[in-house]
């Protein structure tokens, strides 16, 4: 049986299903006694995150003397021909164009299987 022949068998069995069995209330008395995912921890755990990433760029800034380098290489960049600049850019555009054609392409085949 080939691939979509499969999916497609699947996909029929499991429309066709009943989606529901009568349990006499079990799932939902189960469902009541598991512990609640509390909110509060994720947004403790999303301020730790931000806090020390806040933390890491400075800390990286400030080593890295006060960011010279990047005065030093937009300095370097300015000093740069025209013609270097413009096949930079159209490099970095291709590359780009290159890199979202594919993940369009990538995206498209995984939708023909649904």
């Amino acid at each position: 049986m080939n691939e979509k022949a499969y999916e497609d068998w699947l996909d029929r069995q499991l429309r066709e299903t009943v989606p529901y069995i009568d349990d006499a209330g079990f799932t939902a008395r189960v469902m009541q006694q598991l512990p609640r995912h509390q909110r509060h921890f994720q947004s403790l755990r999303a301020a730790i995150l931000l806090v020390t990433a806040i933390l890491a760029s400075g800390l990286s800034f400030v080593l890295s003397g006060n960011g010279r380098f990047i005065s030093a290489d937009i300095e370097r960049i300015a000093t740069l021909p025209m013609l270097w600049i413009f096949v930079i850019a159209l490099s970095c555009g291709i590359l780009l164009g290159g890199v979202g054609l594919i993940a369009a392409i990538s995206k498209t085949r995984e939708l023909e299987y649904y």
